[in-house]
């Protein structure tokens, strides 16, 4: 797929309305960046794979232990056959004085409501060329 101008305008808002989204504690926001059947794989930040944004919302809400502070960086996209692939990183406040960083890496579709979130997986590492491509269930990213 193609990626015009205001496609990439719109691919690079998620990451900041997505950070904003878990500092204000709006849950119900994330329905405007995942699909409705949206997998977002947490293991590789010692969480589960949830599948469905209302499995997403109930473990934002419930379980995760958020930073109050996402400052999201590095954000960079390219066309995929389905839509596009979405790039950034988060640099959180933890507290206490601390900071951390994970890597985000998305499948992105461009829904009747604007471009969504239809796979993500958060990593505490950078993948490197030998692993970026990952089949999950058959779906090759």
């Amino acid at each position: 797929m193609q990626l015009t101008l205001e496609d990439r305008l719109d691919l690079c808002e998620i990451p900041g309305r997505y950070g904003d989204s878990i500092d204000d504690r709006n849950w119900d926001q994330l329905r405007t960046i995942f699909t409705e059947d949206a997998v977002f794989d947490l293991t590789g930040v010692g969480a589960r794979r949830l599948v469905g944004i209302d499995e997403i919302i109930l473990f934002m809400e419930e379980e995760a232990a958020h930073p109050r502070t996402h400052m999201m960086t590095n954000v960079y996209t390219n066309p995929s056959e389905e839509g596009a692939e979405l790039r950034f990183r988060i640099v959180a406040l933890l507290g206490q004085g601390k900071t951390g960083t994970a890597s985000y890496y998305d499948q992105v579709v461009k829904t009747a409501d604007g471009w969504r979130v239809k796979y993500r997986e958060t990593t505490l590492r950078r993948r490197d060329k030998r692993d970026a491509k990952v089949d999950i269930e058959g779906i090759a990213l």
